[in-house]
């Protein structure tokens, strides 16, 4: 199967996490809130998982899969280093000063898969000149954002005990050390969340200048693959924040997967509205009648269900 592009719409149903957070005041971790307008057309503010927190972890995992596979990784890269190829000095060095932009780009893609999937904007004086060229990631995520009427935060009460000197607080004795005994609040939100995310596999190797593949079909198709692997593994293991303590209890995902073969777009329909699936299989049926079979709707109803799927779409894959 030739995948041209990938939308996975669900619903993720996660119970007791805090995996993304404002910050803190004094002693209160404040939970992370947006606005979003309901299917009813009415605003609400819900607990949402950020559309950067998701790539982290899912960018973490690609990482992983590239150490293990021996995918090509840039000297940065291979430290998980957030700069990746900017910050890598035998890269710059690598050029002489005509070199073109289209050039740099195009060594770059063949340097490091985390910064040809992952995207980047090269910021730096590389030949002599200073550049920006900005590399697309092949992956996007939306916000994991929660139903309003099915998503809750509360906050919690914690006390880290200090089994010497229990009437004095935190501070009291040494100062800045914060070594007394200390109490504060963390939230736990509960809810079901909804997750889209957009893979454009045809664009996994090519060059967004010159429009050009710079890697041998083989190593797309290793890196497609590889791509397909980390987003499964983003969500049987999302691993934001405070994890240590609150492991985020996943009971169930359910939605929707579409897989486009041709330029058409996969129809990715958010799980905000509760016809998502309706909605994705009935542009999917209007995209058929323009070019048959270029478009396939795949439900699935259970976390079990959508590893399935998605190990079958990464054994089916080719270029």
């Amino acid at each position: 199967m030739r995948g041209s592009s990938i939308g996975i719409s669900g619903l993720v149903t996660l119970d007791l996490h805090s995996l993304n957070n404002e910050g803190a005041e004094g002693n209160y971790l404040q939970t992370r809130l947006v606005q979003i307008v309901g299917e009813d057309q009415q605003l609400y503010t819900v607990n949402a998982v950020s559309g950067d927190m998701m790539k982290h972890i899912q960018a973490e995992h690609l990482y992983h899969i590239a150490l293990e596979q021996e995918l090509s990784l840039c000297g940065p890269c291979k430290r998980f280093d957030a700069n990746r190829i900017v910050a890598d000095d035998d890269f710059a060095a690598s050029f002489g000063a005509k070199a073109l932009d289209s050039e740099v780009l195009s060594r770059a893609l063949e340097w490091c898969v985390l910064d040809d999937l992952e995207g980047i904007l090269i910021t730096r004086e590389i030949g002599g000149t200073k550049r920006s060229i900005g590399r697309k990631s092949a992956v996007e995520f939306g916000w994991l954002v929660g139903k309003p009427d099915t998503t809750r935060t509360d906050e919690y009460f914690h006390v880290k005990y200090a089994p010497e000197g229990r009437g004095k607080g935190s501070g009291e004795r040494t100062g800045a050390e914060n070594t007394g005994q200390n109490i504060f609040h963390r939230p736990a939100s509960s809810g079901r969340y909804a997750a889209v995310v957009n893979l454009d596999l045809f664009r996994v190797g090519r060059n967004d200048i010159t429009l050009e593949y710079v890697l041998p079909p083989e190593e797309r198709l290793k890196r497609q693959k590889a791509l397909l692997e980390s987003v499964l593994y983003t969500f049987l293991k999302p691993s934001g924040a405070h994890r240590n303590t609150q492991n985020p209890h996943i009971v169930g995902f359910e939605g929707c997967l579409s897989v486009s073969t041709t330029t058409q777009p996969a129809p990715l329909t958010s799980a905000l509205n509760s016809r998502f699936i309706e909605e994705m299989s009935r542009i999917a049926d209007v995209l058929n009648k323009r070019r048959p079979g270029s478009v396939q709707v795949i439900p699935f109803g259970s976390l079990g269900e959508f590893a399935e799927h998605m190990s079958e779409l990464i054994d089916r894959l080719e270029v």
